[in-house]
């Protein structure tokens, strides 16, 4: 048996092979979103509308998400984050994210390990997502 095929089954070495195969692709998910930003305008035709928002009247808290999609895939960034501040950040960490996930496994690199994300971190997450949904009731998305 092969070394490398000894230290898989051992499980030294997999979780490598695992993050390169996730952050490969990561980063194709991230750059064929980015090579399809010119057919935005074909898949905007397909967004239903939010079920949500149709029987309140108030937006949910991701109403905007796929707005500040196509937003950002018509390379409006500004739009984007004025109109929809919160999905257009995600969407842009989900992107740069992808692209150094992608960095990091073509060199051999794993990714970073978040084993625990502290309190605060969910308390702001929770923070932000609350204030996002009082912007979009507020301006009316």
């Amino acid at each position: 048996m092969a070394k490398a095929s000894l230290l898989e089954e051992s499980g030294v070495g997999a979780s490598d092979s695992s993050d390169r195969q996730l952050g490969f692709l990561w980063a194709g998910v991230a750059l064929s979103l980015v090579a399809l930003s010119p057919l935005a305008p074909t898949f905007a035709a397909g967004l239903w509308s939010c079920p949500f928002k149709s029987l309140t009247g108030l937006p949910c808290p991701s109403c905007g998400t796929g707005r500040a999609a196509l937003a950002l895939a018509r390379f409006e960034p500004i739009h984007a984050l004025v109109h929809y501040p919160l999905p257009a950040l995600v969407w842009m960490a989900f992107i740069v994210g992808g692209l150094f996930a992608g960095w990091r496994a073509w060199r051999g690199q794993p990714l970073p390990r978040i084993l625990r994300i502290p309190i605060w971190v969910r308390i702001g997450a929770i923070a932000a997502i609350v204030a996002n949904w009082a912007y979009s009731i507020a301006t009316g998305v």
